[in-house]
């Protein structure tokens, strides 16, 4: 692959994580239910709600 398609299929990539994270958020928004992350090795839940803030 050139570098040109390289760099195109990771856009592409990138746009279809971004709108898919989108999309949980609003359906966790609308089921009022929470996200789990880790940060610096600690589980952390979050309503979805709070994200919108």
């Amino acid at each position: 692959m050139t570098k040109d398609k390289v760099l195109e299929l990771r856009t592409k990539i990138e746009q279809g994580i971004n709108l898919a994270y989108k999309r949980l958020i609003i359906k966790k928004q609308m089921e009022d239910g929470d996200l789990v992350f880790t940060r610096n090795g600690k589980i952390i839940k979050i309503k979805a709600r709070e994200l919108s803030k």
